[in-house]
């Protein structure tokens, strides 16, 4: 049997955009907002865009940093696996689908942490992430824009 999946335009960076499913989670867990609104995720730099109220705190975005990290040094296993539409939406947030999605989606799990409708590249397990560093961020009219980078990685970062 043939599984016809959604097309996919962008090979990404396999560590950073792993992460980035791992950011998502945090940011839904600690602010209780969507998963980012606008994400570009590449190799050497990355950002993503989430609609909060108000700008997280120094003590907030140093918070945000600790547990990207500790979810990534707990060594999670990432595993993808195919499910029908239908299932896929008891187990995830499916809105960013597009209307035309095919019938069959690509789950990506990050341990019991996160899953994700997902057709990019991603690493086998969080011990080939690296560390996760936010380099700066920006607060305006609800839009909170995080931009972040990768150190240390197995895969290299150049």
């Amino acid at each position: 049997m043939i599984t016809t999946l959604n097309k996919h335009n962008k090979a990404e960076y396999p560590p950073m955009h792993t992460a980035e499913h791992i950011l998502n989670q945090t940011m839904v867990r600690m602010f209780g907002c969507p998963r980012s609104v606008n994400a570009h995720i590449e190799r050497k730099k990355s950002k993503c865009d989430y609609l909060l109220p108000r700008a997280p705190s120094p003590e907030e975005v140093t918070e945000i940093e600790l547990r990207v990290n500790q979810i990534i040094g707990l060594n999670l296993p990432v595993h993808i696996e195919i499910v029908s539409l239908e299932a896929a939406s008891k187990l995830a947030d499916l809105s960013k689908l597009p209307e035309d999605a095919s019938s069959n989606i690509r789950l990506v799990r990050v341990g019991d942490y996160d899953t994700c409708a997902c057709i990019g590249d991603h690493v086998e397990n969080t011990s080939q992430i690296g560390r996760f560093k936010i380099i700066s961020h920006d607060y305006n009219e609800g839009r909170w824009r995080l931009r972040f980078r990768l150190e240390n990685s197995p895969y290299g970062n150049d």
